[in-house]
Protein backbone atom coordinates (compact mmCIF):
# COMPACT_ATOMS: atom_id res chain seq x y z
CA UNK A 1 0.00 0.00 0.00
CA UNK A 2 1.31 3.42 -0.99
CA UNK A 3 0.99 6.17 1.61
CA UNK A 4 0.11 9.74 0.67
CA UNK A 5 -0.35 13.12 2.28
CA UNK A 6 -3.53 15.10 1.75
CA UNK A 7 -1.76 17.36 -0.75
CA UNK A 8 -0.44 14.38 -2.70
CA UNK A 9 -3.87 12.74 -2.81
CA UNK A 10 -5.47 15.88 -4.16
CA UNK A 11 -2.81 16.15 -6.84
CA UNK A 12 -3.36 12.50 -7.81
CA UNK A 13 -7.10 12.96 -8.04
CA UNK A 14 -6.71 16.09 -10.16
CA UNK A 15 -4.22 14.36 -12.45
CA UNK A 16 -6.57 11.37 -12.78
CA UNK A 17 -9.41 13.66 -13.84
CA UNK A 18 -7.13 15.43 -16.30
CA UNK A 19 -6.28 12.03 -17.80
CA UNK A 20 -9.95 11.39 -18.63
CA UNK A 21 -11.77 10.44 -15.43
CA UNK A 22 -14.56 12.49 -13.85
CA UNK A 23 -15.03 13.60 -10.24
CA UNK A 24 -18.38 11.84 -10.13
CA UNK A 25 -16.76 8.70 -11.51
CA UNK A 26 -14.04 8.75 -8.84
CA UNK A 27 -16.67 9.05 -6.11
CA UNK A 28 -18.68 6.22 -7.64
CA UNK A 29 -15.65 3.91 -7.72
CA UNK A 30 -14.70 4.85 -4.16
CA UNK A 31 -18.18 4.20 -2.81
CA UNK A 32 -18.56 0.94 -4.74
CA UNK A 33 -15.18 -0.31 -3.49
CA UNK A 34 -15.94 0.48 0.14
CA UNK A 35 -19.35 -1.15 -0.21
CA UNK A 36 -17.70 -4.38 -1.37
CA UNK A 37 -15.58 -4.45 1.78
CA UNK A 38 -18.67 -3.80 3.88
CA UNK A 39 -20.60 -6.58 2.12
CA UNK A 40 -17.86 -9.02 3.02
CA UNK A 41 -18.92 -8.46 6.64
CA UNK A 42 -22.69 -7.97 6.38
CA UNK A 43 -25.15 -9.32 3.86
CA UNK A 44 -28.79 -9.29 2.78
CA UNK A 45 -31.21 -8.67 5.62
CA UNK A 46 -28.65 -7.02 7.91
CA UNK A 47 -29.02 -3.43 9.10
CA UNK A 48 -26.55 -0.65 8.29
CA UNK A 49 -26.43 2.94 9.51
CA UNK A 50 -24.45 5.33 7.32
CA UNK A 51 -23.26 8.55 9.01
CA UNK A 52 -23.12 11.18 6.28
CA UNK A 53 -21.20 14.45 6.55
CA UNK A 54 -21.13 17.59 4.41
CA UNK A 55 -18.22 17.02 2.03
CA UNK A 56 -16.90 14.44 -0.42
CA UNK A 57 -16.55 11.88 2.34
CA UNK A 58 -20.28 12.21 2.92
CA UNK A 59 -20.79 11.83 -0.83
CA UNK A 60 -18.86 8.57 -0.68
CA UNK A 61 -21.16 7.51 2.15
CA UNK A 62 -24.23 8.11 0.02
CA UNK A 63 -22.80 5.99 -2.79
CA UNK A 64 -21.99 3.25 -0.26
CA UNK A 65 -25.53 3.42 1.12
CA UNK A 66 -27.01 3.00 -2.36
CA UNK A 67 -24.85 -0.03 -3.18
CA UNK A 68 -25.57 -1.66 0.20
CA UNK A 69 -29.31 -1.08 -0.32
CA UNK A 70 -29.19 -2.56 -3.80
CA UNK A 71 -27.41 -5.63 -2.38
CA UNK A 72 -30.25 -6.27 0.09
CA UNK A 73 -28.92 -4.54 3.20
CA UNK A 74 -31.46 -2.50 5.17
CA UNK A 75 -29.82 0.94 5.15
CA UNK A 76 -30.59 4.10 7.10
CA UNK A 77 -28.89 7.51 6.82
CA UNK A 78 -27.96 9.83 9.66
CA UNK A 79 -27.03 13.22 8.18
CA UNK A 80 -24.88 15.84 9.84
CA UNK A 81 -24.73 19.28 8.24
CA UNK A 82 -25.84 17.99 4.84
CA UNK A 83 -28.92 19.93 3.75
CA UNK A 84 -30.87 18.74 0.76
CA UNK A 85 -29.53 20.29 -2.43
CA UNK A 86 -30.73 19.69 -6.01
CA UNK A 87 -27.14 19.19 -7.20
CA UNK A 88 -26.52 16.38 -4.69
CA UNK A 89 -27.11 13.57 -7.19
CA UNK A 90 -26.10 10.80 -4.80
CA UNK A 91 -28.53 12.04 -2.16
CA UNK A 92 -31.25 12.12 -4.81
CA UNK A 93 -30.48 8.50 -5.79
CA UNK A 94 -30.79 7.41 -2.17
CA UNK A 95 -34.11 9.21 -1.80
CA UNK A 96 -35.42 7.58 -4.97
CA UNK A 97 -34.86 4.25 -3.22
CA UNK A 98 -36.76 5.43 -0.13
CA UNK A 99 -33.71 4.95 2.08
CA UNK A 100 -34.77 6.41 5.48
CA UNK A 101 -33.07 9.64 6.55
CA UNK A 102 -32.54 11.22 9.97
CA UNK A 103 -31.08 14.69 10.49
CA UNK A 104 -28.69 15.35 13.37
CA UNK A 105 -30.07 18.88 13.68
CA UNK A 106 -33.41 17.40 14.75
CA UNK A 107 -31.71 15.09 17.27
CA UNK A 108 -29.86 17.45 19.67
CA UNK A 109 -29.47 14.90 22.46
CA UNK A 110 -28.64 12.00 20.07
CA UNK A 111 -31.60 9.98 21.34
CA UNK A 112 -32.57 9.00 17.80
CA UNK A 113 -28.97 8.13 16.97
CA UNK A 114 -28.73 5.95 20.07
CA UNK A 115 -31.83 4.03 19.02
CA UNK A 116 -30.56 3.58 15.46
CA UNK A 117 -27.19 2.33 16.68
CA UNK A 118 -28.82 -0.20 18.99
CA UNK A 119 -30.62 -1.81 16.04
CA UNK A 120 -27.83 -1.95 13.44
CA UNK A 121 -25.19 -4.50 12.48
CA UNK A 122 -22.89 -2.08 10.64
CA UNK A 123 -22.03 1.60 11.07
CA UNK A 124 -20.35 3.40 8.16
CA UNK A 125 -18.46 6.53 9.23
CA UNK A 126 -18.58 9.00 6.32
CA UNK A 127 -18.75 12.16 8.41
CA UNK A 128 -15.44 13.86 7.64
CA UNK A 129 -12.66 12.96 5.24
CA UNK A 130 -9.04 13.79 4.69
CA UNK A 131 -9.56 17.54 4.52
CA UNK A 132 -10.56 17.91 8.16
CA UNK A 133 -7.83 19.50 10.28
CA UNK A 134 -9.62 20.77 13.39
CA UNK A 135 -10.43 18.63 16.42
CA UNK A 136 -13.98 17.31 16.55
CA UNK A 137 -16.02 19.49 18.87
CA UNK A 138 -19.59 20.29 19.80
CA UNK A 139 -22.32 18.36 18.02
CA UNK A 140 -19.86 16.32 15.98
CA UNK A 141 -17.97 15.24 19.10
CA UNK A 142 -21.26 14.26 20.71
CA UNK A 143 -22.15 12.09 17.70
CA UNK A 144 -18.73 10.42 17.84
CA UNK A 145 -19.03 9.70 21.54
CA UNK A 146 -22.49 8.26 21.01
CA UNK A 147 -21.17 5.85 18.36
CA UNK A 148 -18.24 4.79 20.51
CA UNK A 149 -20.46 4.21 23.55
CA UNK A 150 -22.87 2.09 21.53
CA UNK A 151 -20.01 -0.17 20.42
CA UNK A 152 -21.80 -1.60 17.33
CA UNK A 153 -20.90 -5.00 15.92
CA UNK A 154 -18.83 -3.40 13.15
CA UNK A 155 -17.74 0.19 12.53
CA UNK A 156 -16.29 0.88 9.08
CA UNK A 157 -14.57 4.22 8.46
CA UNK A 158 -14.37 5.67 4.97
CA UNK A 159 -10.80 6.84 4.22
CA UNK A 160 -10.03 7.49 7.89
CA UNK A 161 -11.94 7.63 11.18
CA UNK A 162 -13.60 10.98 11.80
CA UNK A 163 -11.51 12.99 14.27
CA UNK A 164 -8.15 11.76 12.93
CA UNK A 165 -5.71 14.08 11.15
CA UNK A 166 -4.95 12.55 7.75
CA UNK A 167 -1.33 13.74 7.64
CA UNK A 168 -0.04 13.53 11.21
CA UNK A 169 -2.31 10.94 12.80
CA UNK A 170 -3.11 13.39 15.59
CA UNK A 171 -6.37 13.04 17.52
CA UNK A 172 -7.13 16.40 19.07
CA UNK A 173 -10.57 15.58 20.46
CA UNK A 174 -13.07 12.78 19.97
CA UNK A 175 -12.50 10.23 17.19
CA UNK A 176 -14.49 7.31 15.82
CA UNK A 177 -13.19 3.95 17.03
CA UNK A 178 -13.34 1.91 13.82
CA UNK A 179 -12.97 -1.82 13.32
CA UNK A 180 -12.09 -1.41 9.64
CA UNK A 181 -10.82 1.62 7.74
CA UNK A 182 -11.13 1.49 3.96
CA UNK A 183 -8.87 3.99 2.21
CA UNK A 184 -10.14 5.32 -1.10
CA UNK A 185 -7.51 5.48 -3.82
CA UNK A 186 -4.48 5.59 -1.53
CA UNK A 187 -3.85 5.02 2.15
CA UNK A 188 -3.54 8.36 3.97
CA UNK A 189 -0.35 8.27 5.95
CA UNK A 190 -1.80 9.68 9.15
CA UNK A 191 -3.88 6.56 9.64
CA UNK A 192 -0.78 4.41 10.21
CA UNK A 193 0.75 6.81 12.75
CA UNK A 194 0.08 6.95 16.48
CA UNK A 195 -2.33 7.68 18.01
CA UNK A 196 -4.58 7.37 14.93
CA UNK A 197 -3.51 3.78 14.25
CA UNK A 198 -5.28 2.64 17.39
CA UNK A 199 -8.56 4.09 16.05
CA UNK A 200 -8.35 2.67 12.52
CA UNK A 201 -8.66 -1.07 13.06
CA UNK A 202 -7.91 -3.28 10.07
CA UNK A 203 -6.82 -1.42 6.95
CA UNK A 204 -8.19 -2.05 3.46
CA UNK A 205 -8.05 -0.25 0.12
CA UNK A 206 -10.72 0.68 -2.41
CA UNK A 207 -9.23 1.44 -5.83
CA UNK A 208 -10.60 4.46 -7.68
CA UNK A 209 -8.70 4.14 -10.94
CA UNK A 210 -5.60 6.25 -10.36
CA UNK A 211 -3.28 5.38 -13.29
CA UNK A 212 -0.25 3.32 -12.32
CA UNK A 213 2.10 5.84 -13.90
CA UNK A 214 0.87 8.50 -11.46
CA UNK A 215 1.51 6.21 -8.51
CA UNK A 216 5.15 5.64 -9.40
CA UNK A 217 6.21 8.95 -7.93
CA UNK A 218 4.84 8.14 -4.45
CA UNK A 219 7.86 7.63 -2.22
CA UNK A 220 6.13 6.35 0.91
CA UNK A 221 4.73 2.87 1.42
CA UNK A 222 3.34 0.63 4.14
CA UNK A 223 5.81 -2.12 5.02
CA UNK A 224 4.28 -5.49 4.22
CA UNK A 225 5.28 -9.15 4.05
CA UNK A 226 5.11 -8.97 0.26
CA UNK A 227 7.59 -6.10 0.23
CA UNK A 228 10.20 -7.70 2.48
CA UNK A 229 9.92 -11.32 1.28
CA UNK A 230 11.95 -10.44 -1.82
CA UNK A 231 14.73 -9.04 0.40
CA UNK A 232 15.53 -12.29 2.22
CA UNK A 233 19.18 -13.33 1.75
CA UNK A 234 19.67 -16.63 -0.03
CA UNK A 235 20.86 -19.67 1.93
CA UNK A 236 22.74 -21.92 -0.51
CA UNK A 237 23.11 -25.54 0.53
CA UNK A 238 26.91 -25.50 0.14
CA UNK A 239 27.36 -22.36 2.28
CA UNK A 240 29.75 -22.01 5.19
CA UNK A 241 29.82 -19.44 7.99
CA UNK A 242 31.87 -17.05 5.89
CA UNK A 243 29.10 -17.00 3.31
CA UNK A 244 26.79 -15.19 5.69
CA UNK A 245 29.13 -12.51 6.93
CA UNK A 246 30.75 -11.40 10.15
CA UNK A 247 29.25 -8.81 12.49
CA UNK A 248 31.08 -6.90 15.20
CA UNK A 249 29.04 -5.40 18.04
CA UNK A 250 30.68 -2.64 20.10
CA UNK A 251 28.83 -1.94 23.31
CA UNK A 252 28.12 -2.91 26.87
CA UNK A 253 29.26 -1.36 30.13
CA UNK A 254 29.29 -2.37 33.78
CA UNK A 255 25.85 -0.82 34.19
CA UNK A 256 24.34 -2.32 31.03
CA UNK A 257 26.29 -5.50 30.22
CA UNK A 258 23.29 -7.31 28.74
CA UNK A 259 22.36 -4.77 26.06
CA UNK A 260 25.24 -5.63 23.74
CA UNK A 261 24.65 -9.35 24.34
CA UNK A 262 21.05 -8.95 23.14
CA UNK A 263 22.38 -7.13 20.08
CA UNK A 264 24.76 -10.00 19.37
CA UNK A 265 21.91 -12.46 19.76
CA UNK A 266 19.77 -10.46 17.33
CA UNK A 267 22.60 -10.59 14.79
CA UNK A 268 22.99 -14.33 15.30
CA UNK A 269 19.28 -14.98 14.85
CA UNK A 270 19.28 -12.96 11.62
CA UNK A 271 21.42 -15.67 10.04
CA UNK A 272 24.83 -13.99 10.23
CA UNK A 273 27.75 -16.43 10.07
CA UNK A 274 29.81 -15.10 12.98
CA UNK A 275 29.20 -12.45 15.65
CA UNK A 276 31.85 -10.81 17.80
CA UNK A 277 31.26 -8.77 20.93
CA UNK A 278 33.83 -6.01 21.38
CA UNK A 279 33.77 -4.49 24.86
CA UNK A 280 35.95 -3.49 27.76
CA UNK A 281 37.82 -6.33 29.39
CA UNK A 282 36.01 -5.82 32.69
CA UNK A 283 32.61 -5.84 31.00
CA UNK A 284 33.36 -9.07 29.16
CA UNK A 285 34.16 -10.64 32.49
CA UNK A 286 30.76 -9.96 34.01
CA UNK A 287 28.29 -10.39 31.12
CA UNK A 288 26.55 -13.68 30.45
CA UNK A 289 26.42 -14.46 26.75
CA UNK A 290 25.68 -17.29 24.31
CA UNK A 291 28.66 -19.59 23.80
CA UNK A 292 28.65 -18.99 20.02
CA UNK A 293 29.64 -15.31 20.40
CA UNK A 294 33.34 -14.58 19.97
CA UNK A 295 35.00 -11.84 22.03
CA UNK A 296 37.29 -8.90 21.41
CA UNK A 297 38.55 -7.31 24.65
CA UNK A 298 39.16 -3.57 24.27
CA UNK A 299 41.06 -0.95 26.20
CA UNK A 300 39.08 0.73 28.98
CA UNK A 301 38.87 4.08 30.66
CA UNK A 302 37.44 4.28 34.15
CA UNK A 303 34.97 1.71 35.48
CA UNK A 304 34.98 -0.48 32.41
CA UNK A 305 34.04 2.34 30.01
CA UNK A 306 35.54 2.13 26.54
CA UNK A 307 38.35 4.59 26.05
CA UNK A 308 39.91 6.16 22.95
CA UNK A 309 42.79 3.67 22.97
CA UNK A 310 40.26 0.96 22.05
CA UNK A 311 40.23 2.38 18.51
CA UNK A 312 43.79 1.15 17.97
CA UNK A 313 42.80 -2.40 18.89
CA UNK A 314 39.72 -2.27 16.67
CA UNK A 315 41.75 -1.09 13.70
CA UNK A 316 43.74 -4.33 13.83
CA UNK A 317 40.67 -6.58 14.01
CA UNK A 318 38.05 -5.12 11.64
CA UNK A 319 39.36 -6.72 8.48
CA UNK A 320 36.80 -9.23 7.18
CA UNK A 321 33.85 -7.86 9.12
CA UNK A 322 30.92 -6.96 6.85
CA UNK A 323 28.92 -4.97 9.41
CA UNK A 324 29.45 -3.02 12.60
CA UNK A 325 26.90 -2.23 15.33
CA UNK A 326 27.83 0.35 17.94
CA UNK A 327 26.10 1.78 20.95
CA UNK A 328 23.87 -0.66 22.88
CA UNK A 329 24.58 -0.36 26.59
CA UNK A 330 27.85 1.46 25.89
CA UNK A 331 27.28 4.28 28.37
CA UNK A 332 28.10 7.96 28.01
CA UNK A 333 31.29 8.34 30.02
CA UNK A 334 33.79 10.94 28.80
CA UNK A 335 36.34 8.32 27.65
CA UNK A 336 33.60 6.63 25.61
CA UNK A 337 32.72 9.93 23.96
CA UNK A 338 36.36 10.31 22.94
CA UNK A 339 36.24 6.74 21.63
CA UNK A 340 33.28 7.66 19.42
CA UNK A 341 35.06 10.79 18.19
CA UNK A 342 38.09 8.77 17.14
CA UNK A 343 36.08 5.91 15.72
CA UNK A 344 34.34 8.18 13.23
CA UNK A 345 37.28 10.51 12.64
CA UNK A 346 35.54 13.42 14.37
CA UNK A 347 38.36 14.37 16.71
CA UNK A 348 40.26 16.20 13.96
CA UNK A 349 39.57 19.81 12.92
CA UNK A 350 37.18 20.06 9.96
CA UNK A 351 40.00 20.66 7.52
CA UNK A 352 41.70 17.43 8.53
CA UNK A 353 38.62 15.33 9.31
CA UNK A 354 38.91 11.71 8.22
CA UNK A 355 35.25 11.34 7.44
CA UNK A 356 34.09 7.76 7.73
CA UNK A 357 37.31 6.32 9.07
CA UNK A 358 38.73 5.39 12.41
CA UNK A 359 42.42 6.24 12.70
CA UNK A 360 45.06 3.96 14.06
CA UNK A 361 47.85 5.45 16.13
CA UNK A 362 50.95 6.46 14.15
CA UNK A 363 54.00 4.25 14.57
CA UNK A 364 56.28 7.29 14.85
CA UNK A 365 55.51 10.84 16.02
CA UNK A 366 55.91 12.24 12.49
CA UNK A 367 53.86 9.59 10.72
CA UNK A 368 50.24 10.34 9.77
CA UNK A 369 47.66 7.98 11.35
CA UNK A 370 46.62 5.29 8.92
CA UNK A 371 42.88 5.38 8.16
CA UNK A 372 40.90 2.16 8.32
CA UNK A 373 37.56 2.19 6.51
CA UNK A 374 34.63 1.11 8.63
CA UNK A 375 32.13 -1.42 7.25
CA UNK A 376 28.48 -0.35 6.99
CA UNK A 377 27.49 0.57 10.52
CA UNK A 378 24.35 0.53 12.66
CA UNK A 379 24.42 3.22 15.35
CA UNK A 380 22.02 2.71 18.25
CA UNK A 381 21.32 3.87 21.78
CA UNK A 382 24.31 5.54 23.46
CA UNK A 383 26.15 5.62 20.14
CA UNK A 384 23.47 8.07 18.99
CA UNK A 385 23.43 9.99 22.27
CA UNK A 386 27.19 10.53 22.15
CA UNK A 387 27.11 11.44 18.48
CA UNK A 388 24.50 14.11 19.23
CA UNK A 389 26.97 15.80 21.59
CA UNK A 390 29.62 16.21 18.87
CA UNK A 391 29.54 19.45 16.93
CA UNK A 392 28.94 19.33 13.18
CA UNK A 393 28.73 15.54 13.10
CA UNK A 394 26.21 15.38 10.19
CA UNK A 395 28.58 17.14 7.80
CA UNK A 396 31.53 14.99 8.77
CA UNK A 397 30.05 11.49 8.71
CA UNK A 398 30.32 9.31 5.59
CA UNK A 399 27.15 9.39 3.53
CA UNK A 400 25.10 6.29 2.83
CA UNK A 401 26.99 3.88 5.10
CA UNK A 402 25.08 4.21 8.35
CA UNK A 403 21.76 3.11 9.81
CA UNK A 404 20.58 5.24 12.73
CA UNK A 405 17.98 3.56 14.97
CA UNK A 406 16.69 6.26 17.35
CA UNK A 407 13.62 6.23 19.51
CA UNK A 408 11.88 9.65 19.74
CA UNK A 409 14.04 10.87 22.62
CA UNK A 410 17.25 10.03 20.79
CA UNK A 411 15.83 11.60 17.63
CA UNK A 412 15.19 14.85 19.50
CA UNK A 413 18.78 14.91 20.69
CA UNK A 414 20.15 14.22 17.22
CA UNK A 415 18.03 17.03 15.76
CA UNK A 416 18.69 19.37 18.67
CA UNK A 417 14.99 20.08 19.27
CA UNK A 418 12.72 19.99 22.33
CA UNK A 419 9.84 18.28 20.54
CA UNK A 420 9.43 16.33 17.32
CA UNK A 421 6.81 17.48 14.84
CA UNK A 422 3.69 15.32 14.88
CA UNK A 423 4.28 14.12 11.29
CA UNK A 424 6.94 11.51 12.04
CA UNK A 425 7.17 10.35 8.43
CA UNK A 426 8.30 13.81 7.37
CA UNK A 427 10.60 14.08 10.38
CA UNK A 428 12.40 10.83 9.55
CA UNK A 429 12.50 11.52 5.81
CA UNK A 430 13.95 15.01 6.15
CA UNK A 431 16.59 13.78 8.61
CA UNK A 432 17.61 10.87 6.38
CA UNK A 433 18.01 13.18 3.40
CA UNK A 434 19.87 15.82 5.38
CA UNK A 435 22.25 13.35 7.01
CA UNK A 436 22.63 11.06 4.01
CA UNK A 437 21.89 8.03 6.21
CA UNK A 438 19.13 5.48 6.69
CA UNK A 439 16.99 6.44 9.68
CA UNK A 440 14.81 3.96 11.59
CA UNK A 441 12.59 6.10 13.83
CA UNK A 442 11.25 3.56 16.32
CA UNK A 443 7.91 3.63 18.08
CA UNK A 444 4.43 2.11 18.06
CA UNK A 445 4.65 2.94 14.38
CA UNK A 446 8.20 2.71 13.01
CA UNK A 447 9.37 4.77 10.03
CA UNK A 448 12.28 3.60 7.86
CA UNK A 449 13.60 6.53 5.83
CA UNK A 450 16.27 6.35 3.11
CA UNK A 451 18.50 9.21 1.94
CA UNK A 452 16.81 9.24 -1.47
CA UNK A 453 13.47 10.25 0.06
CA UNK A 454 11.83 6.82 0.20
CA UNK A 455 10.00 5.92 3.41
CA UNK A 456 8.49 2.68 4.66
CA UNK A 457 6.06 2.60 7.57
CA UNK A 458 5.53 -0.39 9.84
CA UNK A 459 2.39 -0.01 11.95
CA UNK A 460 3.12 -2.83 14.36
CA UNK A 461 1.89 -1.47 17.67
CA UNK A 462 2.57 -4.10 20.29
CA UNK A 463 2.72 -3.55 24.08
CA UNK A 464 4.67 -6.78 24.44
CA UNK A 465 7.62 -4.95 22.85
CA UNK A 466 7.51 -2.13 25.41
CA UNK A 467 10.35 -3.70 27.33
CA UNK A 468 14.03 -2.90 27.80
CA UNK A 469 16.32 -4.53 25.27
CA UNK A 470 13.94 -4.99 22.33
CA UNK A 471 15.64 -2.13 20.50
CA UNK A 472 19.02 -3.76 21.08
CA UNK A 473 17.73 -6.91 19.38
CA UNK A 474 16.59 -4.82 16.40
CA UNK A 475 19.99 -3.16 16.02
CA UNK A 476 21.71 -6.54 15.91
CA UNK A 477 19.14 -7.92 13.51
CA UNK A 478 19.76 -5.07 11.05
CA UNK A 479 23.53 -5.47 11.41
CA UNK A 480 23.28 -9.19 10.75
CA UNK A 481 21.26 -8.63 7.59
CA UNK A 482 23.79 -6.08 6.32
CA UNK A 483 26.51 -8.69 6.89
CA UNK A 484 24.57 -11.06 4.63
CA UNK A 485 24.75 -8.62 1.75
CA UNK A 486 21.70 -6.41 2.07
CA UNK A 487 21.96 -2.68 1.57
CA UNK A 488 21.51 -0.60 4.74
CA UNK A 489 18.02 0.47 3.62
CA UNK A 490 16.88 -3.07 2.76
CA UNK A 491 18.39 -4.49 5.94
CA UNK A 492 16.54 -1.88 7.98
CA UNK A 493 13.22 -2.70 6.27
CA UNK A 494 13.57 -6.46 6.63
CA UNK A 495 14.90 -6.14 10.17
CA UNK A 496 11.97 -4.01 11.31
CA UNK A 497 9.48 -6.42 9.78
CA UNK A 498 11.09 -9.55 11.29
CA UNK A 499 11.40 -7.82 14.65
CA UNK A 500 7.69 -6.96 14.57
CA UNK A 501 6.70 -10.47 13.50
CA UNK A 502 8.70 -12.02 16.32
CA UNK A 503 7.11 -9.55 18.74
CA UNK A 504 3.65 -10.55 17.53
CA UNK A 505 4.49 -14.19 18.13
CA UNK A 506 5.63 -13.38 21.67
CA UNK A 507 2.40 -11.49 22.32
CA UNK A 508 0.30 -14.34 21.00
CA UNK A 509 2.19 -16.91 23.04
CA UNK A 510 2.75 -15.02 26.31
CA UNK A 511 0.45 -12.00 26.32
CA UNK A 512 0.91 -8.25 26.55
CA UNK A 513 2.82 -7.99 29.82
CA UNK A 514 5.68 -9.74 31.56
CA UNK A 515 7.56 -10.41 28.32
CA UNK A 516 11.24 -9.61 27.93
CA UNK A 517 13.47 -8.95 24.95
CA UNK A 518 15.09 -12.38 24.96
CA UNK A 519 11.65 -13.96 24.47
CA UNK A 520 11.83 -12.68 20.90
CA UNK A 521 15.02 -14.45 19.92
CA UNK A 522 13.73 -17.97 19.14
CA UNK A 523 10.88 -16.46 17.12
CA UNK A 524 13.18 -14.63 14.70
CA UNK A 525 14.18 -17.75 12.70
CA UNK A 526 10.51 -18.72 12.62
CA UNK A 527 9.60 -15.30 11.22
CA UNK A 528 12.25 -15.74 8.52
CA UNK A 529 10.94 -19.21 7.67
CA UNK A 530 7.37 -17.90 7.42
CA UNK A 531 8.49 -15.27 4.90
CA UNK A 532 10.21 -17.91 2.74
CA UNK A 533 7.02 -19.92 2.32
Amino acid sequence: MKLVSVAQMRELEQATVESGATWAGLMEQAGWGVAQVALAHVGRGKRALVLVGPGNNGGDGLVIARHLHDAGVMVQLYLWRRPLHPDDANRTRCRSRDIPEYDAAADPDQAQLTALLAACDLVVDALLGMGATRPAEGELAAIIRCVNRADPALVLAVDLPTGVDADSGAVGGAAIQADVTVATGMLKRGVVLSPARAYAGRLALAEIGIPAILQEGIMSEKLTAEYVARLLPSRPADAHKGTFGKVMVIGGSLRYPGAAVLTCSGAQRSGAGLVTLAAGRTVLGVSNRPPEITLLPLAEGDWGALGPAAVDELSKELDGYAALVIGPGMGKADPTKEFVRRLFGLEQPKSRARVGFLTATATTPDEEPKPVELPPTVIDADGLNLLAEIEDWPERMPKGRMVFTPHPGEMRRLLGVEELQSDLITTASEAAQQWGQVVVLKGGTTVIAAPDGRTLVYDGQNPALASAGTGDVLAGLIGGLIAQGLTPADAAALGVYLHGSAGNAVREQLGDSGTVASDMLPHLPRAIRALRK
